[in-house]
């Protein structure tokens, strides 16, 4: 008969919904499969479930990508919250840099995790082995890739002929014109949106709403490329059939694969994506040495705590003249 030893200590008790699980190990020290206690992954999925009434859309798409990002790792093989130890997510860890992942995007990945992980230990569920001691979960600082004037008016001059290069490039602009407007939020941009030449819109980030004078050359975009449905303003969304976010995703994909080419084409130093276009109109805004406060509420940035703290509101109509300022020089 194999002889086990029950390990029960007071104070280490794991206590999942309203019971004791008690850990088993044998001789060897090796667990005993027999008990153990709530799944990870599944873990997650209750999460999710339970909390995303309170949850904006694109956070509970970052809590299903990092949950399917762990899946791949894991091959779809669960295991128990007391098993999610410091070694799993190293080896997690090594594994997505195997997949050619960024430090940045591997940490973003960690940090949903550890969230939730610590949900667990709050909750009782798993006494805390601090499994994301040794694993990255900072930001590290990034280049940030921003052309200057001349480059953005070279791109909004480029002769183009292929009608999909000419979409992306308009796309690109239509960003850039419009303070570095995120691809989402032109995704969902609707015709209701746009009166009497003003442009009102939430950010899907942060949910903050922002406002844009309209100008000759966003309505040019809006010429060339008409709507494809009575609700939304750009032809990035061209069904309203329930799978909006689907069709923004790849629209995004698609642009951003489209701006590569046109990188290529041009010679361009780095490939260009639709975020080259908000950093572009933060550069190059600074450049015209626009104060920072108007920089920062123009792109509805919402962490700049200190700098709010410290600023009053300021005037849409202040905002309106540093774009102006911006766009003159194009």
């Amino acid at each position: 008969m194999k002889k086990v030893i029950i390990e029960v200590p007071l104070d280490e008790l794991v206590k999942a919904e309203g019971d004791y699980v008690i850990q088993i190990k044998s001789s060897d020290g090796v667990n005993d499969n027999n008990v153990k206690g709530p799944m990870f992954i599944d873990y997650i999925s209750q999460v999710e479930e339970r909390i995303k009434g309170s949850l904006s859309i694109r956070t509970q798409e970052t809590y299903q990508i990092a949950k399917k990002s762990f899946c791949q790792y894991r091959h779809n093989k669960d295991l128990p919250l007391s098993e999610v130890t410091t070694h799993v997510m190293e080896e997690y860890e090594k594994w997505m840099m195997t997949q050619k992942l960024k430090p940045n995007t591997t940490s973003f990945y960690m940090r949903i995790l550890k969230a939730i992980y610590k949900r667990a230990v709050d909750e009782q569920i798993v006494v805390d082995q601090r499994p994301f001691a040794k694993v990255y979960t900072g930001n590290a600082r990034t280049m940030k890739r921003a052309l200057d004037i001349q480059g953005i008016r070279r791109i909004e001059n480029y002769p183009l002929d292929d009608p999909q290069l000419q979409l992306a490039r308009d796309l690109f602009m239509f960003s850039f014109y419009t303070r570095g407007m995120a691809f989402v939020d032109m995704a969902f941009l609707k015709k209701s949106d746009l009166n009497n030449g003003v442009l009102v819109y939430v950010r899907q980030k942060t949910g903050q709403k922002l406002t844009v004078k309209w100008d000759s050359r966003m309505q040019d975009i809006l010429d060339r490329h008409p709507s494809k449905t009575d609700v939304y303003l750009l032809p990035i969304i061209r069904r309203c059939n329930g799978k909006e976010r689907n069709q923004y995703r790849s629209m995004q994909f698609q642009m951003n694969n489209l701006l590569h080419q046109l990188s290529t084409m041009m010679g361009l130093p780095e490939k260009l994506t639709m975020y080259v276009a908000r950093h572009s109109w933060a550069s190059i805004a600074q450049s015209l040495n626009i104060p920072i406060d108007i920089i920062s509420k123009g792109m509805g940035h919402s962490s700049q705590k200190t700098t709010h703290i410290y600023l009053k509101d300021i005037d849409n109509g202040k905002i309106d003249e540093a774009n102006a300022m911006v766009m003159s020089m194009i």
